[in-house]
């Protein structure tokens, strides 16, 4: 199979879909490799990495787009991307189609095969594609946070751990899955007041017996959301459905009545947002405000720290690559029903369940 390896352009992305120790393992399972020049430059791997690695340095993207068979991405297919991809191709990447109709449409336009990181499952049910980014973002997300709430940021002018004699600020996450118990883990050990809520009992049990004494879990209804929302300095959204769009749990009345100079940060923003006033934002210009509340709502986090990130990724990704190369379309997707939950798009139709959910009136399979 030839496999491509294009340059991510998504604004303020320097991950790499493939390390070089990748490309030499496909490479000796048979397979062409070719990597579009200074793709792994943002995480620090370059062209002569990847060429002592038995793959194929291409000068610009269109060629990955028009001739090999199999896409290894990052991020969605931008604009640029959908112009040249060919149909019929299989991408693997993070799509996240719940939250961009636009992004949807296109792919279905262009008859692509559209197999999802965010959405395979390994036999536990979990996320193992989408857990190592969630890691990292649920880290950030509270060291951005920290960051928005200084003065400069237009935020509250607050420490989040405070000082002797002066309360730490009280952070509320919205969500206890991977992203949010790494943004409580570091929220708790910069000395923060933290607050995690979800639906999931088991999930809060869990956080109540693996969190220090500043970590409190309470069980996520309106009220409760009212109640913590309106104390926070900080509100991390940390809220998942695979496949589909994020509920929104924060609405623009409760916002406005919140502490001014507050911080939202949106981990949510790639499946739609969780907070009524979000929008997406880059590493660039991560910030506005709406109602003297900071909005951070960058829909790339993990990319900011592309070595670490590409790493994580790849050492998830890559047994999944290898197979999918190695076996085929068809028999990936039958080795169980967790494999089958990556595809998203194929032969123009929605094939996963919750994104047809989410765009009711485009071509689907249910």
């Amino acid at each position: 199979m030839r496999i491509g390896i294009p340059k991510e352009i998504k604004s303020d992305e320097y991950r790499v879909s493939l390390l070089p120790v990748g490309a030499q393992l496909l490479v000796e399972d048979g397979h062409e490799v070719w990597v579009e020049a200074q793709a792994g430059r943002g995480s620090g791997y370059h062209n002569e990495d990847y060429l002592s690695a038995g793959a194929k340095i291409v000068n610009s993207a269109e060629p990955i787009f028009k001739e090999c068979e199999l896409l290894i991405k990052v991020k969605e297919l931008q604009v640029e991307e959908l112009k040249i991809v060919s149909e019929s191709q299989i991408i693997f990447g993070y799509f996240h189609f719940a939250s961009s109709q636009t992004l949807t449409e296109a792919c279905l336009q262009k008859n692509v095969t559209a197999l999802a990181y965010e959405t395979l499952t390994d036999r536990h049910g979990q996320l193992p594609l989408l857990k190592p980014m969630s890691e990292v973002a649920g880290k950030m997300s509270i060291q951005e946070g920290a960051k928005c709430l200084e003065k400069p940021m237009m935020g509250r002018g607050i420490l989040l751990g405070g000082v002797a004699g002066v309360a730490p600020a009280n952070v509320l996450i919205l969500g206890a899955g991977v992203v949010g118990s790494n943004a409580a883990r570091v929220a708790a050990g910069l000395g923060a007041n933290v607050t995690v809520m979800d639906i999931d009992i088991e999930k809060l049990r869990h956080i109540d017996e693996v969190m220090p004494d500043n970590v409190t879990t309470i069980y996520s209804d309106p009220h409760a959301v009212e109640h913590f929302a309106l104390q926070a300095e900080l509100v991390i959204g940390a809220l998942l459905i695979p496949g589909g769009r994020a509920p929104r749990l924060i609405s623009y009345d409760l916002l406005k009545r919140m502490k001014s100079g507050a911080v939202l940060v949106d981990v949510s923003i790639d499946q739609g947002g969780c907070f009524e006033t979000s929008r997406p934002t880059t590493h660039h210009d991560p910030v506005y405000v709406v109602d003297d509340i900071v909005h951070y709502c960058v829909t790339n986090i993990p990319g900011a720290v592309g070595r670490t990130s590409s790493q994580a990724l790849c050492n998830a990704t890559l047994p999944y690559i290898r197979k999918l190369s190695n076996l085929g379309l068809d028999a990936f997707l039958n080795e169980g029903k967790g494999f089958r939950n990556t595809l998203n798009i194929h032969a123009g139709k929605i094939k996963h369940l919750e994104v047809a959910n989410a765009f009711p009136k485009l071509p689907n399979s249910f």
